[in-house]
């Protein structure tokens, strides 16, 4: 497959493109903040409706019907234009975060949090594809790492945020403060960004997208059925594995004989983005996934309280900030992005082989600093994935190679955490039973670890530690896979800016 050319930008104004994508970045900001915001309101929500045994449905929920359609709506954007597919997305999430804050049980709440999912899924897509409409590929990485820092912070603020506006407003206005910011944004698209209309004429691959999203439904619920079904191994989480596995082989069938696949196969062909995939897949698991697990860590074997083990996530973001905006220049001024994949996978391989043998007392300023390496590992990386894969793609694929890319992101994240939380889970349930006092180590809270006797504490901070060290050393090997999936890529050049050619020269060359 051809590395994809330069074209002209679809906006050429570089004050409305700023603004244009002001508006994109408050919308993904929007759908991503929404999955983090929820959590601290988490408890309110189970006190006023009840059914605690569907505590986990109302965040699942969303990730379920977000990661279902990425690929779908990046597909429909390469078929219809990208801003009515954008402005549907955000209509959807808009209606859907109405009918949230208007809940009135349980059941109402999660079947509006899989509304919310069906368009929050369009915007984390279409904005990055309509960012390749936007801008040239160098300047594009310089503004795609922007997006990235508003993943990031959606992250770092969105518990925070969600504890506070419960406390003041009540748990609806999470979800209610949506609304505003939801139609100031879509005005905005409506008024301001220009329709680009598809060369060909559209054909929707309605059986590959059925069994797209059938099979990423049964991965995110898979990847969680530890909490859904009671262990990974339960004849319910297979059921859902082996049927996941039939609607992928058949997928593939459909894929290859289908005029307007979702996602093409002839992409798979490139070796580019194929690699970018399993990159995307590992810089998922140990960026995304790993954040809850730093958490945990640092409170049980370091004997931090909540507030100060956040205090600690400054440096990781701060690390993101410094990798992430010093990438984005640089592959704008060099074109090339292979270098930084590379040193990404290389600082968080370092830094995860290390803390694997970390031990309870292990220095603060020392586990600071591989937190803050770490930062600078994702953020080296952060937007590498969707630069290459829409460099390597067609113009016609664009939005599926985005898609595609996107998924593969939050997949690998999902796996991460099912498979990180069952190695802690597993080695603490032998480790804590030979502590005495202790009835069930994983009921301890930080208040409570407080208050334990000193020698008893440090037991089951040595437990903790003792846990984490597999949980680090797998995730050194996933780095490990990402940085020789790095290694092998081709280091091409971004293709620079276009040039409109002089109207003498045009002529003088005419004539």
């Amino acid at each position: 497959m051809a590395i994809q050319t330069a074209t002209a930008p679809l906006v050429t104004d570089p004050r409305r493109r700023f603004i244009l994508f002001l508006f994109l970045l408050t919308a993904m900001f929007m759908a991503t903040l929404d999955n983090q915001i929820v959590s601290t309101a988490l408890p309110t929500i189970v006190g006023e409706f009840g059914h605690l045994e569907r505590f986990g449905w109302i965040g699942s929920a969303y990730l379920l019907s977000l990661s279902a359609v990425m690929p779908i709506y990046g597909k429909l954007g390469d078929l219809f234009g990208r801003k009515y597919v954008m402005i549907t997305a955000i209509t959807i999430f808009t209606v859907g975060s109405a009918v949230c804050g208007l809940s009135v049980s349980m059941n109402t709440l999660i079947a509006a949090r899989v509304l919310q999912g069906f368009g929050g899924g369009g915007i984390l897509v279409s904005i990055f594809s309509i960012n390749a409409d936007l801008f040239e590929p160098r300047e594009r990485a310089r503004y795609q790492s922007y997006s990235s820092l508003a993943l990031m912070a959606s992250g770092a603020i969105g518990p925070v945020l969600g504890g506070t506006m419960s406390d003041l407003f009540g748990w609806r206005s999470i979800f209610l403060v949506n609304l505003p910011i939801g139609f100031i944004v879509l005005a905005g698209l409506v008024t301001m960004l220009p329709y680009r209309k598809p060369e060909r004429k559209p054909k929707i691959d309605y059986a590959g997208a059925i069994l797209l999203a059938m099979t990423t439904t049964s991965i995110v619920l898979a990847a969680d059925g530890a909490d859904l079904f009671g262990s990974l191994l339960s004849p319910a989480s297979l059921g859902v594995i082996a049927f996941g596995v039939i609607c992928a082989i058949s997928w593939v069938f459909v894929e290859r004989r289908a005029p307007e696949p979702i996602v093409p196969m002839t992409l798979f062909r490139n070796s580019t983005f194929s690699l970018l995939l399993i990159c995307s897949v590992t810089s998922g698991a140990v960026g995304i996934g790993m954040v809850n697990y730093f958490a945990l860590f640092l409170q049980t074997t370091t004997g931090l309280s909540p507030s100060m083990a956040g205090l600690l996530f400054i440096l990781l973001t701060g690390g993101i900030v410094c990798g992430s905006l010093s990438t984005g220049r640089l592959i704008s001024a060099t074109g090339r992005y292979k270098p930084f994949a590379v040193a990404s996978a290389a600082c968080s391989l370092i830094v995860f082989a290390a803390l694997s043998q970390v031990h309870a007392g292990t220095p603060i300023a020392l586990i600071g600093f591989f937190m803050l390496l770490h930062g600078i590992g994702i953020g080296l990386a952060q937007q590498v994935p969707i630069i290459g894969v829409q460099n390597a793609a067609t113009s016609r694929d664009v939005g599926a190679a985005t898609g595609a890319v996107t998924l593969s992101r939050m997949g690998g994240a999902s796996i991460a955490i099912s498979i990180y939380g069952g190695i802690v889970a597993a080695r603490l349930s032998h480790i804590g039973l030979t502590i005495p006092g202790i009835s069930n180590i994983e009921e301890l809270t930080p208040k409570m670890m407080a208050l334990l006797p000193d020698a008893t504490r440090e037991a089951v901070a040595n437990a903790y530690a003792a846990a984490f060290n597999p949980l680090f050393m797998t995730a050194a090997v996933t780095c490990l896979i990402g940085l020789v999936s790095a290694s092998m890529l081709k280091n091409v050049q971004l293709p620079g800016a276009v040039k409109k050619p002089d109207p003498t020269t045009a002529a003088q060359a005419a004539e």
